[in-house]
């Protein structure tokens, strides 16, 4: 198998002579498959495109319609768990075999650089699509600007609004998880201590704000203060990843977990308002039980993808899936739901595929033709 590059969206620091070779296995795996999946949660095309877990559907109730919100907001978010809970395993993977201050150092490059030309990427592109009519219209259409209606181009930005949107609020908004990630390795050993000394106070505190979707950006979030902080407790208390607890069994959770998800699917269709507090509570419960079903239910598929050489290859190209699809996806889709209107549910099947597909085409030529600007752009992984 080829070394491990890069199992979490960010982080490229595994040993893999020295990870079970299943394990290995199993995180290079998601490091494909989630990337994969946030594009289909970004590529979901019904109003509102914005997704929280309250989020109601505008369009009549569908096959189609159904299928997108099942998935978009609900079976397919337990993805951002999962590799927070991946990066701080293995970031304490790592733990003591350098000072601190060094490890933090190469997250400049691994983690900051990367964030700032992809940011500088997605500005320049709506820029320039800002420029021509047609496509202006996409931009508009997408309506990724925080600053409202009122200021919906970049080309309108003045510079102290183009500053914020390159540091802190990117047009590729998926970035926020490099940011937040940087954050935690910054604050890792305050997290280790408080997650070695006092859990329970640690873990009720931080899953309460994960349970209340309470997060203050750019310092924290409550989703990244519970798994990457659960990555940290699993790796220093050398729980076995690969065997479930005997409490745990994955077919029966995925039944449970399916039946709850489409009660809330139900729930965004029934009313124009949907109850906010059952809203939240059954899409944080889906998605703890989506880690453990995933994570624990589908080791023979990874088994069976990792055996493909072509799998395997295209697992180097998952730091470029991730930081390109945003605001490329948006776009695109905007595109696609006016060219053919009435196929909403093509779109949404078929466009991801094809905006991945374009990630790891370009990624593949980068990495052969110019490997030094690839190896700057994807902070050295995937080679």
């Amino acid at each position: 198998m080829q070394p491990l590059s890069s199992p979490d969206v960010p982080v490229a620091e595994v040993a893999p002579a020295r990870l079970d070779s299943f394990l290995s296995q199993k995180l290079r795996f998601w490091s494909l498959v989630a990337m994969v999946l946030l594009v289909y949660v970004h590529g979901y095309n019904l109003h509102s495109r914005y997704l929280q877990p309250w989020t109601p559907v505008d369009e009549p109730l569908s096959v189609g319609t159904w299928l997108q919100y099942f998935l978009a907001n609900g079976l397919l978010r337990f993805r951002i768990p999962i590799l927070f809970a991946i990066s701080g395993y293995l970031f304490t993977w790592h733990d003591g075999r350098e000072p601190h201050k060094i490890r933090v150092q190469r997250r400049v490059r691994t983690l900051l650089v990367p964030y700032l030309l992809w940011s500088a990427f997605g500005l320049g592109l709506t820029w320039a699509l800002e420029q021509y009519a047609p496509t202006r219209q996409l931009v508009l259409a997408a309506e990724l600007s925080v600053f409202g209606p009122d200021n919906p181009l970049v080309s309108g930005y003045s510079p102290g609004e183009l500053l914020l949107r390159w540091l802190l609020l990117p047009v590729p908004f998926q970035l926020w998880f490099l940011r937040s990630l940087l954050v935690y390795n910054l604050a890792y050993p305050w997290l280790r201590k408080a997650v070695l000394q006092v859990p329970k106070i640690y873990f009720g505190v931080a899953g309460l704000l994960w349970l209340l979707d309470i997060s203050v950006p750019p310092l924290f979030e409550g989703t990244g203060l519970v798994f990457f902080a659960l990555g940290i407790w699993l790796q220093k208390r050398d729980v076995n990843l690969l065997t479930p607890p005997r409490w745990l069994r994955p077919g029966p959770l995925a039944v449970v977990w399916l039946v709850l998800l489409s009660g809330k699917t139900y729930l965004a269709f029934a009313t124009d308002h949907p109850p906010f507090i059952p809203m939240l509570l059954l899409h944080k419960t889906a998605e703890a039980l989506g880690v453990l079903v995933m994570w624990f239910g589908t080791d023979a598929v990874v088994r069976g993808a990792m055996r493909q050489r072509w799998f395997v290859w295209l697992t180097s190209f998952s730091f470029m899936i991730y930081v390109l699809h945003v605001p490329l996806v948006n776009y695109a889709t905007e595109a696609a739901v006016r060219r053919w209107p009435g196929q909403n549910l093509w779109v949404y099947l078929l466009l991801p595929l094809a905006v991945v597909l374009t990630a790891v085409l370009l990624g593949a030529g980068l990495r052969r033709l110019l490997p030094g600007v690839y190896g700057v752009l994807t902070g050295g992984r995937g080679f």
